[in-house]
């Protein structure tokens, strides 16, 4: 009765175990991240930030509109004769000397429209044009932040397909040990083996166990991850709906890094946003033209207009000195647009360093990932050869044991050299884009 408990307990917890793993392309992650991952819409929002700078510079080209309505009661001789006259109401008693210097009591509503639409203001000109390439090095600095995003999705998928192939690896070598580990039991009741050997079994299938919990949580570890680049959240295990393979592509080796690569062609951005800026602190040291207009509406009862007027006119201003302040402006710009330029070259070449260096690391891999392969033979016919003597009692228990972690160990080097390589692959095709 006890077995049929712990049977039926053991098929809801693999019923519980399926239920709750969901399987998943690398597409369909990367479709979700892009829509829902909080660091690429961080970045976007700067972006719009940088729009919305950009359209505020439409103001040296639009006009600026205000409408004001304003209401003043007031004895004093010239306003009250000032507002009588813009209400057009004055008379001739009102030039009588006694009511020019102690008018009476007087309210005064104005209705105003004011227009100022600048003409001619270069520098103005130059900053929409530095606010322009600001934009332009946001945006495309988002989209290099969209590519970082991708290279760290698909790095996080290959670490899933990497902890799932550790586990079967390790169940595997947890069959292998238990069995073992039987023989040994069986050789020591039937006295071919001593007491200690058999512990040096059982401490080994302890550690293969181990092993195996903690490649277990790694599975949950990478799920969660994956998750939190979605932008999700949820308690369901991710399961790769493709195994990790090595995956050779000789041609990445004949790449190099485009010119239009979105995060060197921002900084260039960025760079030109500078130079404008400079232009722009030497430009103000010219006039600037404005055109302005005013319409007015007067009466002495709110909301009313009985009376109107216009001013329409132009201001030519030069600012001819202001105490040093613009020329210490353009002595730091120019500093700036230095400061960028340098920073660009450096980035250049920076990632020139980059790329070469993943290329020969890429190289590396490879060369790490074959050597490995071809020991992970060696050892397996080293350990079947070792098991056989094992089974036959001609072979020690402490020489199975080194052969058996042996095989494990390079089984789950090959599998860390395969996922070294499809990365750095991925990686140095990242730096191409």
């Amino acid at each position: 009765m006890r077995g049929k408990y712990v049977l039926l307990a053991s098929i809801l917890l693999t019923l519980q175990n399926v239920v709750a793993q969901q399987t998943i392309s690398l597409n369909d992650i990367m479709l979700k991240v892009s829509e829902n991952n909080h660091t690429i819409k961080i970045s976007e929002q700067d972006y719009k930030a940088a729009k919305a700078d950009y359209n505020q510079t439409n103001s040296i080209l639009l006009p600026n509109v205000t409408v004001s309505h304003s209401g003043i009661t007031t004895n004093n001789p010239l306003m009250a004769f000032g507002s009588k006259l813009n209400q057009e109401i004055l008379t001739a008693n009102d030039f009588n000397p006694a009511l020019l210097n102690d008018p009476d009591n007087i309210e005064n509503f104005t209705t105003k429209i004011e227009v100022l639409q600048p003409i001619f203001n270069a520098d103005g000109i130059y900053m929409r044009k530095a606010a322009k390439a600001k934009m332009n090095a946001m945006q495309l600095q988002t989209n290099r932040t969209a590519d970082g995003i991708k290279l760290e999705v698909a790095k996080a998928y290959m670490q899933l397909q990497l902890a799932y192939k550790a586990v079967e690896v390790l169940e595997k070598a947890k069959e292998t040990a238990l069995a073992n580990k039987k023989i040994a039991d069986n050789n020591f009741k039937q006295g071919y083996m001593q007491k200690a050997d058999v512990l040096s079994v059982e401490v080994y299938v302890s550690e293969v166990e181990n092993q195996l919990l903690t490649a277990k949580s790694n599975i949950q570890n990478a799920s969660d991850y994956i998750y939190f680049l979605m932008g999700e959240t949820s308690n369901t295990t991710l399961k790769p709906n493709s195994e990790l393979i090595s995956e050779l592509n000789l041609d990445v080796y004949n790449n190099q890094i485009s010119t239009t690569r979105a995060d060197i062609e921002a900084l260039e951005k960025s760079t030109e946003a500078y130079k404008n800026m400079y232009k722009a602190s030497k430009m103000s040291y010219l006039p600037r033209l404005n055109a302005f207009g005013s319409y007015e509406l007067y009466d002495d009862k709110i909301f009313n207009a009985d009376a109107k007027g216009y001013i329409v006119g132009a201001q030519l201003s030069w600012n001819l000195f202001d105490g040093f302040k613009r020329i210490g402006k353009t002595q730091k710009n120019k500093a700036n647009l230095d400061k960028a330029q340098l920073s660009l070259d450096q980035y250049k070449n920076k990632s020139n360093l980059e790329f070469n260096k993943a290329k020969r690391q890429l190289k590396d891999a490879e060369n790490s990932m074959n050597l490995t392969n071809l020991a992970v033979e060696q050892s397996k016919e080293a350990l079947r050869i070792r098991t056989n003597r094992f089974k036959q009692g001609l072979e020690k228990s402490s020489d199975l044991l080194i052969s058996e972690t042996q095989y494990l160990q390079k089984q789950l080097e090959y599998l860390q050299a395969v996922f070294n390589y499809n990365f750095t692959k991925t990686y140095v095709e990242f730096l191409t884009k």
